[in-house]
């Protein structure tokens, strides 16, 4: 499957369960126990028949400019498609919200106290090359990991060493007790081979992690690089002798021959080459394209089919990011200002056809989202950090402004001008000033023509606050680098949410990521309440402690009015060319799952026509 290449931040959690020492797993969950018991033979959602086979073509946008992933977000820009070269040491379950099964490491074993994590390797687990998966490679990814790449520096902060303690053994210490995800967060770990980025390549030249690569890397995964172009197109083929195909964690899965990842310079072009016939599958982002961009002769023959999969497992703040490390956005009333002025409705009707709902929760889509007044276990949170949060999280829910007439925006520009004065922001001469007479400006960066379009609209309606307001179209390596150095006032973020939050909330809210370039937190959010809060989800002892600790979360960073939400639809639209059959019971929790559980289906292709 085509994945980021980061880590996981929709971490699942382990079971707080007494665990004796080195009584080893082969799996385990946060919600009770595993589904799949020892030594079963494949998840119930694939099809383990299914034929091997086949060329299937994805698009990306941008470009690529490395193969090393270790510093993706550092340096370069790596090629979509490099998980499926690298694996972890466990992998997760689709039809599970927060599971965990052996992969690289046939068994894992943790105290009670969650204080360490053992992961013991299996015999038969190979590099491309042929040679063994070691302990050592285990090590050397962790060091890699940590030393070069200041994300996952902070993501293995607690992790204060990992040894060998066994022929095929690897143990991770941890610095503090409790933390139910540390084992997991391991788990998940992309192996390297240490005896290759320490080797030399066929030029001669050694290699060096801390650096860029355009040499094709040595995984152990299902698929290897085939042939690329640089910057324009990679290809991957399948690993014939994949050492690991017919474990139960695989089988069913990875059935094509070949991917091929072909990039592009916008969201435009990209649909065009699909319905061009030159891309085989797309998840459609866009209403308007949703709504209009595929009345083309395929799709009304049934050579093309679209389709919607529900998402279950996956929450979102999607959002307008203030940047709050500029004075003019410190001020709450400035910032809930900025939201009343957002026309979502009339943008909703008007660009969306009326397919979306406003965000209200930074796990919108879960049952961890906030909503009412907080009672039980979420008040009782909340009451021990009453000090250091809004008094309104206490008494006023939160809610968007509506804008769904003309009356309700007028009304919502006069409260929104009401906060700017009150907040030392005057009109004159038509400007919002300060005391010192300098103008409210506002610069909405975006990296996509189709941004301008969501940009526009909102840029008219914080005009006539008298805020100026532009609007800047980058390409990708300049809105990379301007939000990585916090160059900004606006652009547009998005944080994906699972089941089970954890240690990735301290990245995306967390006080110690607001200043380091390169974090998650983007909007720069550093508040003594949301750390601690931060804490509670992490170190919750329960299913109900964690949901009412995230609720209180959620609760805080609303009242705070950090961003301004965005809309969501909450399901995958997906397009593609009849070429491709799935499982007829699909996971729950892994929306389309393309291409990982598909094949390529010979009948099917037949009749709409091989890929070129």
């Amino acid at each position: 499957m085509i994945r980021p290449v980061l880590l996981s931040l929709a971490a699942a959690c382990f079971a707080a369960s007494p665990l004796a020492a080195q009584e080893w797993r082969h799996g385990s969950t946060l919600l009770g126990q595993p589904k799949y018991g020892p030594g079963f033979k494949h998840f119930d959602y694939v099809n383990p028949d299914a034929p091997k086979g086949g060329l299937v073509r994805l698009g990306a946008q941008g470009t690529f400019d490395s193969f090393n992933i270790v510093i993706a977000g550092v340096k370069g820009v790596p090629a979509a498609g490099l998980n499926d070269v690298y694996e972890n040491l466990t992998t997760s379950s689709l039809d599970e919200p927060s599971a965990s099964y052996g992969l690289l490491a046939e068994a894992f074993s943790y105290p009670d106290d969650f204080s360490s994590v053992t992961f013991r390797l299996r015999p038969e687990a190979r590099w491309h090359d042929g040679r063994s998966v070691t302990v050592e490679d285990v090590v050397f990814s962790f060091q890699s990991w940590k030393t070069l790449n200041p994300a996952q520096a902070f993501y293995y902060a607690n992790v204060v060493s990992a040894e060998k303690v066994g022929e095929r053994e690897v143990k991770f210490t941890f610095n503090q007790k409790g933390n139910r995800e540390l084992p997991h967060i391991m788990g998940q770990l992309y192996i390297l081979p240490k005896h290759w980025w320490e080797g030399t390549a066929p030029d001669g030249r050694k290699r060096d992690i801390n650096q860029t690569t355009l040499e094709p890397p040595l995984g152990s995964g299902p698929y290897r690089v085939k042939n690329f172009d640089a910057g324009r197109s990679v290809s991957y083929e399948r690993v014939k002798d994949y050492w690991g195909e017919n474990l139960n964690v695989n089988v069913g899965q990875y059935n094509f021959d070949e991917l091929r990842v072909e990039y592009y310079r916008d969201a435009t072009v990209l649909l065009e080459a699909f319905k061009g016939d030159r891309t085989d599958f797309r998840t459609e982002n866009s209403a308007r394209n949703w709504a209009t961009g595929y009345d083309f002769p395929a799709r009304k023959d049934g050579r093309v089919i679209i389709e919607e999969f529900p998402l279950r497992s996956m929450g979102v703040m999607q959002a307008f990011v203030l940047n709050l490390r500029r004075d003019k956005f410190k001020d709450q009333r400035v910032r809930r200002a900025l939201n009343l002025a957002l026309p979502f409705e009339e943008i909703n009707k008007t660009l969306a056809y009326g397919q979306y709902k406003r965000i209200s929760s930074y796990f919108d889509g879960l049952d961890l989202a906030s909503s009412g007044l907080p009672e039980g276990q979420e008040l009782a949170i909340l009451e021990t950090v009453r000090d250091k949060v809004p008094p309104q999280v206490f008494t006023t829910p939160y809610t968007n402004p509506v804008s769904d007439s003309q009356e309700a925006i007028r009304n919502n520009l006069r409260e929104a001008d009401r906060l700017l004065r009150e907040a030392g922001w005057e009109v004159k001469d038509r400007k919002r000033v300060n005391a010192k007479g300098e103008q409210f400006t506002i610069e909405l960066l975006g990296d996509s023509p189709n941004d301008e379009r969501l940009f526009l609209p909102y840029k008219a309606a914080l005009d006539r606050l008298g805020i100026s307001t532009t609007v800047r179209i980058v390409d990708d390596a300049q809105q990379v680098n301007r939000i990585r150095s916090f160059d900004f006032d606006v652009t547009m973020g998005a944080w994906a949410e699972s089941q089970s939050p954890g240690n990735e909330q301290r990245e995306f809210w967390g006080s110690e990521a607001a200043e380091r370039p390169g974090s998650r937190n983007i909007a720069g959010i550093a508040d003594p309440g949301v750390d601690a809060l931060i804490d509670r989800v992490i170190f919750a002892k329960s299913r109900e402690e964690l949901v009412a600790a995230t609720k209180a979360l959620d609760r805080v960073l609303l009242a705070h009015d950090y961003m301004i939400p965005h809309w969501t639809y909450g399901k995958q639209r997906t397009a593609r060319w009849d070429r491709f059959s799935h499982p007829e019971t699909m996971p729950r929790y892994g929306g389309a799952a393309f291409p990982t559980i598909w094949w390529y289906d010979e009948a099917k292709a037949a009749k709409t026509g091989a890929p070129r």
